[in-house]
């Protein structure tokens, strides 16, 4: 307790610049400040502050030993902070945005999980596929799967996530499989489109990302429809292995071109920036980052 006291003291008084604040601050002498000052520095042999009656300066020594004191201050806060939090119990309603299909097959069944643990939390899922506002439309928790851009928002990663193009053994018998990029334009593209537009196809190629336009003669704003078509070898699909690796994994679908695969899909939640958290969020972020880490998660989905 002695030495504890003196480190915090220590930093105290480099952070208020003069004993005598530091004494008021704590509402005691400035002469105890000053033996506990003494005292840790006969402890540590060196001399940490150059003194006078009108101010103080830290040595060199002082310097690099603030640093240490200032991190194991800060750590100790959060842990104790940490231990508080597990003890408390998580209240009020929780809402939460998620892509519409990755929110029906990942989000969704593990709420009555979530709820069964903390009995004092309502929650609401909002499935939507366009991107929302978080503060403006009052979510807590949006689910995206994306390479992170936006600075205002606080990002926790839940899990890595790929996308691949993928097709049925069947289409593959039929039509060949793809060996380059440029193979693209003689297959059957199963794309996506989003208001209007269709999203293009990205991949990496010679240390860059390039996006392609695809063509195919079926085109539809939901994933899940393009997955089913896939299944039924109408064509090639570029999906996440969220949604497709089950299928892979059977052999109902095959990938292709894993070579010119790109990074940055991985699975985020994203909360507004502030310092401190609901209880209730930081659980159910806890909560989604320990089922996705199981190693059977991915397979029973």
């Amino acid at each position: 307790m002695d030495q504890f006291k003196q480190i915090s003291t220590f930093v105290d008084v480099a952070a208020k610049g003069s004993l005598s604040a530091a004494a008021r601050a704590e509402g005691i002498a400035p002469a105890m400040i000053g033996r506990r000052l003494d005292a840790l520095e006969q402890r540590l042999g060196v001399k940490l502050l150059q003194r006078t009656t009108r101010k103080i300066a830290l040595t060199n020594e002082g310097i690099a030993f603030l640093e240490d004191c200032q991190r194991i201050l800060a750590d100790l806060e959060n842990a104790e902070s940490s231990v508080s939090e597990r003890s408390a119990r998580a209240s009020g309603h929780l809402a939460i945005s998620a892509p519409a299909g990755f929110g029906r097959l990942h989000v969704a069944p593990l709420m009555p999980s979530f709820l069964a643990e903390h009995r004092d939390v309502t929650m609401t899922l909002n499935l939507n596929d366009r991107v929302v506002d978080l503060i403006g439309e009052g979510i807590d928790i949006a689910i995206r799967i994306a390479a992170l851009s936006d600075s205002s928002l606080i990002g926790v990663k839940l899990a890595d996530n790929r996308r691949v193009v993928v097709a049925a053994p069947s289409y593959i018998a039929r039509h060949g499989a793809p060996a380059s990029l440029d193979d693209l334009v003689r297959h059957n593209c199963l794309a996506i489109s989003s208001e209007g537009s269709q999203r293009g196809w990205t991949f990496r190629q010679n240390g860059k990302n390039v996006t392609l336009k695809v063509a195919g003669n079926m085109v539809c704003n939901d994933g899940a429809v393009l997955h089913d078509w896939a299944l039924s070898g109408k064509g090639l699909a570029w999906r996440s292995m969220w949604e497709v690796g089950t299928e892979i994994e059977s052999g109902k679908l095959v990938t292709v071109l894993d070579e010119f695969a790109t990074q940055g899909n991985d699975i985020y939640s994203m909360f507004a920036q502030r310092q401190h958290l609901p209880l209730r969020i930081r659980a159910f972020v806890d909560f989604l980052r320990r089922a996705y880490a199981r190693p059977d998660y991915w397979r029973k989905t």
